[in-house]
């Protein structure tokens, strides 16, 4: 049997491949230190291609403006240099509309790539750039606890991490954000409010982490630039007990919030690394996704929503209430009862 996996760990080492959508340019080195927000390559992701038709702007046959040409490829344009002429009385020039970089030139045209804003991939954890992968991207290694979440907004950010000044089980409001969290990045444990998301933009906080939120705020969270990572799903929920004790013993440190959209063909998913001193006997988390005695599992479904448990054993197909029959799992609660449950139910921990 094969489930998810979701890592939860104190300290680990962290080995990240960065990759750019298109082949782009490499902007780091290998053994340089970056911070999560860095910059570590760039592409044009959306080329944008304009054609100057010289002829017809000299008012004269394509092959006879070629002569009139005063640009070549791979020349680089600014908005206003001339390109053609000038020609005639009246000295007709042609100059380029947009910066850009010249593609090709002939028959009476020029092919003009726009200059456009460029994709950066930022580095998404603090770390040390262990191998450039060319035109591609980087692959970065860092040591320190590592949580994930899964639903993010896309955005990556670093700050030290601390709570609400209120009671951790509170939803995070636009009254119980003060101007003290200016720069932080805040821990809640639920959010219901789109006002409460752009006030904590406005503000600035520098990211936000909450165990849940309602379905409805992904329009809003998704349009802003402040980084929120959702650990647990949507709706109203808590942290679970493993990370809860995790991020309560990590608080006040700097923690980097990489909120990037979980996809499950990659196993990529939205994280939080905090950086924390290595020790020798540290080794990169191994992805097994089989479900087997002995491993510890986070439970997806009501009545036991969130609760971590072990595996005592696979029990195979079983009819549950309802009268569904799907494959099993015996489970030992961290509350010490033993309770069966789907499968399908079940999120393997590492």
């Amino acid at each position: 049997m094969f489930s998810s996996v979701r890592h939860i760990l104190p300290i680990t080492v962290i080995r990240r491949e960065r990759y750019l959508p298109v082949p782009g340019k490499v902007l780091v080195r290998t053994q340089q230190k970056v911070a999560a927000s860095d910059t570590v390559a760039e592409a044009n992701v959306h080329p944008e291609l304009l054609i100057l038709e010289v002829g017809k702007g000299l008012g004269m046959p394509p092959e006879k403006a070629d002569s009139h040409i005063q640009c070549r490829a791979g020349d680089q344009l600014v908005e206003g240099d001339i390109v053609a002429g000038p020609v005639g009385f009246t000295r007709r020039l042609i100059r380029s509309p947009r910066d850009g970089k010249v593609i090709l030139v002939g028959n009476g045209q020029i092919l003009i790539e726009l200059s456009t804003k460029n994709y950066m991939l930022k580095a998404g954890l603090p770390g040390t750039v262990m191998e450039l992968i060319s035109d591609k991207g980087v692959i970065i290694e860092t040591t320190g606890a590592l949580i994930q979440g899964v639903w993010g907004n896309g955005r990556i950010d670093t700050g030290v991490m601390a709570r609400l000044p209120i009671e951790s089980d509170q939803t995070i409001t636009t009254s119980n954000i003060d101007i003290s969290l200016r720069g932080i990045v805040v821990l809640a444990q639920h959010c219901q409010d789109q006002q409460a998301l752009r006030f904590a933009e406005e503000l600035p906080l520098r990211g936000l982490i909450l165990a849940s939120m309602l379905p409805d705020l992904i329009p809003i969270a998704m349009k802003l630039q402040l980084p929120i990572i959702v650990i647990e799903g949507f709706g109203n929920r808590r942290f679970n007990g493993l990370t809860e004790k995790l991020l309560a013993t990590n608080e006040n440190r700097e923690v980097a919030v990489n909120a990037e959209s979980w996809n499950q063909y990659t196993a990529a998913r939205p994280e939080i690394v905090i950086p924390l001193p290595a020790t020798s006997s540290l080794t990169t988390p191994q992805v097994e996704t089989s479900l087997t005695s002995g491993r510890r599992v986070h439970i997806l479904r009501a009545p036991y929503l969130g609760e971590i448990g072990t595996i005592k054993k696979i029990i195979g197909i079983t009819e549950f209430p309802g009268g569904v029959k799907a494959p099993g799992a015996e489970v030992l609660l961290e509350s010490g009862k033993i309770q069966i449950f789907p499968i399908a139910n079940l999120e393997l921990l590492a």
